[in-house]
């Protein structure tokens, strides 16, 4: 089968693997471009995991100020300057800037809610709702606003996919104007 050089291209910008296998999963499924992009995403989440380990010492602290009403900074993290002055990692920081603002976000993810405020959460809501509840407020759990059939945390591992780096959000801080702490 003959696949066009526009769609090994573009599966190749969409996951960030090589030409090769880009015309290689696209054979493999017989043209059909859906396909072979889920499976390319599967097989980059794979390598994603394996480079949640490395460490991360370069990237940026984007800002975002929502009308002089709401102000955003994060850190996010990357393993090389290269990729950390990349516009595509500038766009992703930019992206989770305005996730962040525009949701009541409290923590990254699951793991940095303390024991003893998941306890207090069990004991007021019930299964469906504690994890309502955890989605809306941990980051990586979030529906992402700009495709709300992936979460944030998908929305990053795909980017750490396409770099071949692993991309960590260390921290952040949201504030509202007359907003109580």
């Amino acid at each position: 089968m003959v696949v066009p050089i526009e769609e090994i291209k573009r599966l190749r910008e969409l996951t960030g693997v090589g030409m090769t296998d880009a015309k290689k999963a696209l054979e493999e499924s017989k043209g059909n471009f859906d396909k072979a992009l889920a499976e390319m995403r599967k097989k980059g989440l794979t390598k994603v995991e394996k480079r949640s380990e490395r460490e991360t010492r370069a990237g940026v602290i984007g800002t975002y100020n929502h009308d002089n009403r709401i102000g955003v900074i994060v850190e996010v993290n990357c393993e090389t300057d290269f990729v950390a002055r990349n516009e595509i990692f500038l766009n992703l920081v930019k992206d989770i800037t305005l996730q962040i603002a525009g949701s009541n976000t409290e923590y990254i993810s699951i793991k940095d809610v303390k024991d003893d405020v998941k306890n207090i959460v069990r004991e007021e809501y019930v299964d469906g709702q504690l994890t309502k509840y955890f989605n809306e407020k941990c980051l990586l759990e979030q529906a992402f606003v700009k495709n709300p059939d992936q979460t944030v945390g998908d929305y990053i591992k795909e980017h750490s996919a396409r770099f071949g780096e692993n991309i960590v959000i260390r921290r952040f801080k949201r504030m509202a104007l007359g907003e109580v702490v």
